[in-house]
């Protein structure tokens, strides 16, 4: 006998709806749904609608965007990055509270990112991501004007003083001083849409996003930090003083006056006008549903599946609960595709992104196949970090064993990529990875503001150690830490590295090359 799909105005598009909504509503709306039925679910992708406009980039246009079409795009002004001193600290001195010490942090750094946040749009900035709890930010360079850096700095300064509110928290352990270091860099950078219909990604390539980030390693905490390029835009804006080589530290002996007034109204979620429609009328509710999922469709391509389902599900609370988990973090730095943007001939920009885009969809599948989630794919001082989580938002019992089959696979995915590189600029580039792999405690939130930009998101020191680890790692090495060691060693020959001192590490810690897995006899 044929199974056939019950009757309904919604039938059409229930391959569509079947992932946006909560499991309770998807059985409601299944069959023949009444129009109050069909209401909620409207309701419900507005909701979920304005959430995904929140979690990802501005720099993602969906009026463009066919979700795993590659799109390239160099853009030009001021890059800002942001990095918090203290956070670990303050992270320790609550964990010990359980979930009261995890809505405690939560609450600081939803007051912390909610103040920044509001300074840089109002600054005229676009905040391009989160990285942990530090921030990239754009400030595009308006046409006929070469004000970007000044915007940047002013913005910057603004950023400094507003963190005399973050100088004494009171936790349980005592009081906690952050700090933020703020690295002002002018130039242009590559972005790529990149991925598959399922799961797209938004990079950003250049030798220019890396020099951001150098500008604020360079820099001081408590002030701003500004390379030559901003510097020699913003020369006759503002007093400086020398910093490291090659830096000029801005000195703020500005009144409120010289400091001047925000550049812009902060602008509204990018978001279809709400519409008056028949809400008794079938049809017209089903073309709206469809209009919105026009629109919602796009944008769920950018956010992992696990924590889309967590949203989707969330959305009617509009909340995540904050926790501390013991998740498995592992860094992929990705080396050779993203240093090439720079040296890309006209037309071949697209290629890059095309190699780059097969090489993070196969690697997400790796990971995906695991259990895992590849969270996002952010900038580094070389190549590009995939940043991949085993224990959440999905908890596994073998979350260490995910993680080593994960890597080993992703490893031989880049060799392979390596023997497929295109030559871009005439060279053809050295393509090759460094993995790290940590677990511990970590804190999991969603960090951000809550009526505006945010992201789900883990924290700690757990994060910070995977992403020292990878930096340890040589060519197509997998560097694992001690507890990964004792779990997947039965498995997969580790050969230790010995005791290795780690920035931010009291203690040298014993590292391993996790070499191969072992044969079966």
């Amino acid at each position: 006998m044929e199974f056939m799909l019950p009757e309904s105005p919604l039938t059409t598009i229930e391959s569509r709806l079947r992932y946006l909504l909560p499991s309770e509503m998807y059985v409601s709306m299944w069959g023949n749904p009444s129009v109050e039925v069909m209401i909620q679910v409207h309701n419900h992708l507005r909701t979920l609608q304005r959430i995904l406009h929140d979690y990802t980039s501005r720099q993602i246009d969906i009026t463009k965007l066919k979700p795993g079409d590659v799109k390239t795009e160099w853009q030009y002004g001021t890059m800002m990055f942001t990095d918090l001193a203290g956070f670990t600290k303050l992270m320790e001195a609550n964990a010990s509270k359980g979930r009261e010490g995890a809505e405690n942090l939560l609450k600081e750094l939803t007051k912390y990112f909610s103040t920044m946040i509001s300074i840089i749009s109002k600054s005229g900035g676009e905040l391009v991501e989160f990285t942990g709890d530090a921030m990239l930010v754009m400030f595009p360079k308006k046409t006929g004007k070469s004000d970007d850096a000044s915007r940047a700095i002013r913005a910057g300064l603004r950023m400094q003083r507003a963190m005399k509110d973050f100088a004494e928290i009171q936790t349980p352990t005592g009081i906690v001083n952050l700090k933020m270091r703020i690295g002002v860099h002018s130039g242009k950078f590559l972005t790529a849409e990149i991925g598959t219909p399922r799961r797209m990604e938004h990079v950003l390539l250049g030798k220019d996003v890396q020099k951001a980030k150098l500008t604020e390693s360079n820099g001081a905490n408590e002030r701003v930090n500004v390379s030559e390029s901003g510097y020699d835009l913003a020369k006759n804006d503002f007093r400086f003083e020398d910093g490291n080589p090659e830096y000029h530290l801005v000195v703020d002996d500005l009144t409120a006056e010289n400091l001047g007034d925000y550049e812009i109204t902060p602008v509204g979620r990018r978001m279809a006008s709400s519409v008056l429609f028949d809400k008794k009328d079938k049809k017209e509710v089903l073309n709206n549903i469809i209009e919105l999922l026009n629109s919602i469709e796009p944008l769920a391509s950018y956010i992992p599946d696990p924590i889309l389902s967590m949203l989707v599900e969330s959305a009617a609370d509009r909340r995540i609960p904050p926790d501390f988990p013991e998740p498995t973090i592992m860094f992929v730095n990705f080396i050779g595709l993203p240093e090439a943007a720079d040296r890309a001939l006209p037309g071949e920009e697209r290629k890059l992104a095309a190699s780059f885009s097969k090489a993070f969809s196969l690697i997400n599948a790796v990971v995906e196949a695991r259990g895992g989630v590849l969270k996002k794919v952010t900038y580094h001082l070389s190549g590009s970090d995939i940043v991949i989580y085993f224990g959440v938002p999905n908890a596994h019992t073998n979350n260490e064993m995910r993680a080593a089959s994960a890597a080993v696979a992703i490893r031989e995915v880049v060799e392979g990529i390596n023997a497929k590189a295109p030559t871009i600029g005439g060279i053809k580039p050295e393509v090759y990875c460094q993995i790290g792999i940590n677990k511990g405690p970590a804190f999991v939130a969603e960090v951000g503001d809550p009526r505006g930009r945010r992201e789900f998101n883990v924290l700690g020191d757990t994060v910070n150690t995977a992403a020292r680890l990878m930096n340890r790692a040589q060519k197509n090495q997998i560097v694992v830490s001690e507890p990964i060691k004792r779990v997947v060693e039965e498995k997969y020959e580790c050969v230790s590295l010995g005791a290795i001192s780690l920035k931010g590490k009291k203690d040298a810690m014993n590292l391993y090359d996790m070499v191969r897995k072992i044969p079966k006899n």
